[in-house]
């Protein structure tokens, strides 16, 4: 009877173990993501218009449109909005757009800097996912209200007066985001260009890990470096190029969200090539 009641007791105690979140890799596969869905091991987040998700989406799927971020993305907001959608501080989420990744990205970054470490981005966009003939539905998902805890990452996140600051210390480096030929016409001092457009491939929104790193190292940039990450605007397709440099190894990384927008509002430096010829217009 005793031995019995031990090895109740051993069973009971090992519960915790076997309902354990599993732990995302930077980017989720349709694999993964479906046999987690199958689970109900996971919070998937559609990141585009509310529309769209309402015509279609991925199984048990919210609706978390991109302007909601940005209206207010204050981490205390970003937090209530987690647990609006019902996510807990461990519970998987994997997010996905129709738009090359980069809203998602965005989306999965302040998910991460409010201190949702276990984010993902989905490997493919919403219509790549239909295209391979994968699951959908249409019924709005809503989920509990869970409670979640605000542990705020300072640690990828830049400001206007941070990135002026990193300009001029050869151990940090800024990357553009943008296409070659608005790099170019202006921006950031000092700043590198990645444009967004090199970052992907035809069945994924990110290459894979060892191409990314031969790209990235081949503009000279290194991974003892601090890096810098920004675009035009709201920190999309630099949030993109934030999760390729995690992917290919970089694990020293920032975004500056407001990017380059704010950087022109407040009248800060800029740089421009005035003779570009040909060859500068191709990142290659």
């Amino acid at each position: 009877m005793k031995k019995a009641a031990s090895a109740a007791k051993k069973k009971k105690a090992a519960a915790p173990k076997a309902s354990a979140a599993i732990q995302l890799p930077i980017v989720c596969d349709s694999d993964t993501l479906r046999s987690l869905v199958r689970k109900k091991a996971v919070r998937v987040v559609d990141v585009r218009k509310a529309d769209d998700y309402n015509q279609e989406h991925i199984p048990t799927a919210v609706s978390l449109p991109l302007a909601r971020i940005l209206e207010n993305d204050t981490p205390e907001k970003t937090v209530d909005i987690l647990e609006e959608l019902g996510v807990s501080d461990n519970m998987p989420v994997v997010i996905y757009d129709d738009t090359f990744g980069a809203l998602a990205a965005r989306v999965a970054w302040t998910f991460q800097y409010v201190g949702h470490t276990n984010t993902a981005l989905l490997e493919m966009t919403f219509k790549q996912w239909k295209e391979l003939g994968l699951e959908t539905e249409k019924q709005a998902r809503t989920y509990p209200r869970a409670k979640h805890s605000l542990r705020v990452n300072k640690n990828i996140y830049a400001d206007a007066p941070y990135v002026e600051s990193a300009k001029s210390q050869p151990d940090k480096l800024l990357v553009d985001s943008r296409e070659r030929l608005n790099f170019l016409t202006e921006h950031i001092p000092g700043a590198k260009n990645i444009p967004y457009t090199m970052v992907g491939s035809n069945g994924s929104i990110l290459k894979k890990a060892e191409e990314l790193k031969r790209m990235i190292e081949n503009r000279g940039i290194s991974k003892d470096s601090e890096i810098i990450t920004y675009c035009g605007s709201v920190g999309t397709l630099s949030g993109l190029t934030y999760y390729a440099l995690r992917l290919a190894g970089f694990d020293n990384v920032k975004l500056y969200p407001k990017s380059f927008k704010e950087w022109k509002s407040l009248g800060k430096p800029k740089e421009e090539f005035k003779d570009a010829t040909y060859w500068d217009l191709s990142a290659e």
